[in-house]
């Protein structure tokens, strides 16, 4: 479980901005106040790793700008069609960001790492791929299924990144495992 918490934090950090926008926005807490608490937060982070000379990951950043732009678009578009594709916009662009080779490596714990870098780079793929067609498959129902949309985006996004982590980090902790103890005896 320590190894599971340790793989998660760095994500949940870099998306803590959005995920607060996106769960305001669900509970139907007015677009400026959510736009402002998700800001706030996002800055506080970036500043926070800034002042104790921290790198600020690029996903981070990406979050940040995420929840600022797009904050910025609903509360002046007021159209809830920009709303419902947004978050195909949002998986474009965290998938475009997802494509940079090794991304993913810095989610690994010490003991890991020069054990199961392929399989992370390779796994930072498919995690780009997931966006791409979760950006896909909501444009679909935002636009043809809309009355449906809700239902979609409260499951879908949540369920398949879920799915997929938990693949990845039995995966890679099995081949992981396996790497250090084929070390250990070759020693």
């Amino acid at each position: 479980m320590k190894n599971f918490a340790y793989a998660a934090r760095p994500l949940m950090e870099d998306f803590f901005s959005t995920l607060v926008f996106v769960v305001l926005n669900a509970l139907h807490v007015d677009v400026r106040i959510a736009v402002a608490c998700a800001a706030a937060i996002g800055v506080a982070q970036v500043a926070w790793r800034l002042v104790r000379r921290q790198p600020v990951a690029a996903l981070q950043w990406m979050s940040l700008g995420l929840v600022l732009v797009f904050g910025a678009a609903s509360y002046f578009t007021h159209d809830p069609r920009f709303v419902m594709v947004k978050p195909s916009i949002i998986y474009v662009v965290v998938g475009g960001a997802m494509l940079q080779k090794g991304w993913m490596l810095r989610y690994m714990p010490p003991i890991a790492q020069g054990h199961g870098d392929r399989l992370m780079t390779a796994f930072g793929y498919v995690w780009a791929g997931l966006m791409f067609v979760s950006a896909i498959a909501n444009a679909v129902v935002a636009v043809a299924y809309t009355a449906h949309w809700t239902a979609f985006i409260a499951i879908f996004p949540l369920a398949s990144k879920v799915v997929l982590f938990l693949i990845q980090y039995v995966v890679v902790r099995m081949a992981v495992v396996r790497s250090v103890r084929a070390q250990m005896a070759a020693a």
